[in-house]
């Protein structure tokens, strides 16, 4: 009998932690969006991967790769916090099939630029762009429509495993886009992307809107924007984690302008070489994902551990002498930003009001990628006058000022609230 117990017992462990760490995907809707948009984000990186290395191959120029990015995330700058509130009084899901389309439309537009003989430059800013615009829009639809799709204790778990979606797709992305480049060329990379936005369209078409949990509709008033920023400076949790955002935002997590950079220039390698180790840093991510959404590590302290943590790797992967070492340092690397990103986005939606997640998510995305105009640019340029390892180098050092700051800042905080 005790043998029976014996043997029974590491499967039921191993059942039980199965179950925590998807605890969420025991909501229909929210097993639909899941699913939908893991085809649908494994398109965007297809996409963004295959977007950068076609403007580096047209230009060789860095700075015209931070050209780029400033392109696909200026209007995050200008636009998400209004983005936010109209986030906060919407009917999600309606909405999300209209930016979601329209999404679709921008990628087949750069295939048609990018089945000519000379894709004109200026055409792909344009749509980067417009695409920047819609996901102005389109990002805090998407990060506040989960608290709707389940219960309220899966909520935690349910962010974590949205962020699990993006960087599940960002393994078979890159390495997808490396693929059909040298193979079938850059336009089909945008076809089966734009084509990819079905899958997400579907799910959302097969959603039963009677088990959404909506809030009643609020009505348009006026200092929406300015009620969310008051929010946020009287939550000592929120605005210690967004000052140290906007540090690592600005200047060390702009990895689609720095890794290709570091690879091509410093490491001397090919566009191929560049997906592969973006699909490590992605598996890197994952694990990491997949540890946070079993462990539950969405407070303050897992932010500054993995600002931490982040600073140190990324300073290790710039003193690689070539690809060998760079695999296992960029893996690190990847689990270091998702510690860090995963429990900087959750803790939103686990400390912010439920009325304001719209407006704060949208805060957020302003900070982590509406920096990019800054960054970006700015990244190429010392990429172009320093080496490649110059950017990330100072990318590492301004995590570790970040995680000091967060460090002293918290324990401020707890010994004033003891006080």
């Amino acid at each position: 009998m005790n043998s029976g117990s014996s043997d029974i017992g590491p499967r039921g462990r191993v059942g039980r932690t199965v179950r925590k760490t998807f605890l969420s995907l025991r909501n229909r809707n929210f097993r639909l969006y899941f699913f939908g948009q893991l085809v649908s984000n494994t398109g965007n990186w297809l996409t963004n991967v295959a977007l950068i290395l076609l403007v580096l191959k047209i230009t060789g120029s860095g700075l015209a790769v931070g050209l780029l990015a400033a392109c696909q995330f200026g209007p995050i700058l200008f636009l998400s916090a209004w983005a936010g509130a109209f986030a906060d009084r919407s009917d999600k899901r309606r909405m999300l099939l209209l930016t979601q389309s329209l999404e679709m439309a921008e990628s087949f537009g750069l295939a048609i630029l990018a089945f000519m003989p000379h894709p004109p430059l200026g055409g792909l800013y344009a749509l980067a762009l417009f695409g920047g615009t819609l996901l102005a829009f389109d990002n805090p639809l998407r990060r506040s429509f989960v608290t709707e799709m389940v219960r309220a204790d899966d909520i935690p778990n349910a962010v974590v495993m949205y962020s699990a979606t993006v960087n599940v797709a960002r393994i078979f992305g890159p390495a997808l886009a490396g693929l059909l480049v040298v193979t079938l060329g850059y336009g089909w990379c945008f076809t089966i992307d734009a084509a990819s936005y079905l899958a997400v369209l579907v799910c959302l078409f097969l959603m039963r809107p009677a088990e959404l949990r909506r809030r009643p509709p609020r009505p348009r008033t006026k200092g929406e924007v300015r009620e969310g920023l008051r929010y946020v400076r009287s939550m000592p949790v929120l605005w210690i984690s967004f000052v140290m955002l906007a540090a690592i935002g600005m200047l060390s997590y702009n990895f689609n302008v720095t890794l290709p950079l570091f690879v091509t220039d410093t490491l001397h390698s090919t566009g191929g070489v560049f997906t592969v180790l973006y699909s490590v840093f992605s598996v890197g991510a994952v694990v990491s994902a997949l540890i946070v959404a079993h462990r539950g590590m969405v407070r303050l302290r897992h932010i500054v551990i993995g600002a931490a943590a982040l600073g140190v790797t990324m300073l290790v992967l710039a003193s690689v002498p070539g690809v060998p070492a760079a695999v296992p340092a960029v893996f690190f690397v990847g689990m270091a930003s998702v510690l860090y990103l995963t429990a900087t986005t959750t803790i939103v939606q686990i400390e912010a009001q439920a009325e304001m997640h719209g407006r704060v998510l949208a805060l957020q995305m302003v900070l982590m990628a509406g920096t990019a105009p800054v960054g970006g640019p700015l990244m190429g340029w010392i990429a172009d006058t320093f080496g490649g390892r110059a950017p990330i180098v100072l990318g590492g050092g301004v995590c570790l000022i970040a995680a000091a700051f967060g460090y002293f800042a918290n324990r401020r905080y707890v010994h004033r609230a003891a006080a």
